[in-house]
């Protein structure tokens, strides 16, 4: 298959290319810096640069590679800010897909996230409402990804992915991140708040198989939701960091999530099944 992934020099994509190329397809890598370009290059892939918020320049690279499926892996994660990642989401993804559209792309698989869900007890499953009432600041992702999902389901047959919190190389949680670096410094109270994890290597894995996948909206998640008072120290203890400060208290939406779907009706196994070990592994 002829396959577009835009995000493809981030922490998913450099993982994701190197499984597409290796299964045989003809596979563009995009990029928004030409300085990017050598890394698609050794990643096995074709390199084009463009600008996800150029619509017209969006709709003849795509028009001209005429891929049979899109995977959308776009953020914005290097500033924090919440509102680059949701103009990503909203005007990016708008543009993605109308770009898709007019290419006839038979498919599109789409990163989302799995901790945009209202407030509740127990572990949400997908068909949990998305937390659009929420307040700001979490508002303004829970608005991104409204406007995601929705611009992906216009494409008949989509797959929406609904990461945990990623961990693993180059992410916020690898020994140069940031998470890392806040831990270190005792900045992080570890909370009764629940986190569902994601190794990055999964969330590759899952982007690939879903171009077997039927249309759907799916949590990949590990199998084990955790609270802060359950999961930070043992990051700590891998990371050789001091033990963090106990903050007791959650907020509603911190419920983590559950994978059973995934599991059960698509046959996912994540590699990672578990942060308890899957910390230790990555911070070797």
């Amino acid at each position: 298959m002829r396959i577009f992934v835009a995000g493809s020099t981030g922490v998913i994509g450099r993982f994701l290319l190197p499984k597409l190329v290796r299964a045989g397809h003809e596979v563009t890598g995009m990029t928004r810096s030409s300085e990017q370009k050598q890394v698609i290059q050794a990643l096995g892939a074709r390199a084009i640069v463009a600008d996800v918020f150029d619509s017209e320049g969006l709709i003849e690279t795509i028009g001209e590679i005429r891929p049979d499926v899109v995977i959308h892996q776009l953020t914005s994660l290097s500033n924090w800010s919440l509102a680059d990642n949701a103009r990503i989401r909203m005007e990016g993804t708008r543009n993605l897909v109308d770009a898709a559209q007019k290419a006839g792309v038979k498919k599109m698989i789409a990163q989302s996230i799995a901790w945009a869900y209202e407030s509740g007890d127990e572990p949400a499953t997908e068909e949990v409402p998305l937390d659009i009432q929420a307040p700001l600041p979490r508002k303004t992702t829970i608005d991104g990804i409204v406007a995601l999902e929705g611009a992906v389901a216009e494409v008949p047959n989509h797959v929406i992915l609904r990461y945990g919190t990623l961990y693993g190389p180059d992410t916020w949680y690898d020994r140069k991140g940031a998470m890392a670096e806040k831990t270190r410094n005792r900045e992080l109270p570890a909370t009764e708040g629940t986190v569902s994890f994601l190794h990055v290597e999964d969330a590759a894995h899952a982007a690939f198989l879903a171009l077997d996948w039927p249309t759907g909206t799916l949590n990949i998640v590990d199998d084990e939701p955790a609270p802060g008072t359950n999961w930070l120290p043992v990051y700590a203890d891998a990371l050789q960091a001091p033990m963090p400060e106990i903050q007791l208290g959650r907020t509603g939406w911190e419920r983590g999530a559950s994978n059973a779907k995934a599991r059960n009706e698509y046959g996912w196994e994540p590699i990672y099944p578990t942060w308890s070990s899957g910390f230790a592994q990555a911070l070797r």
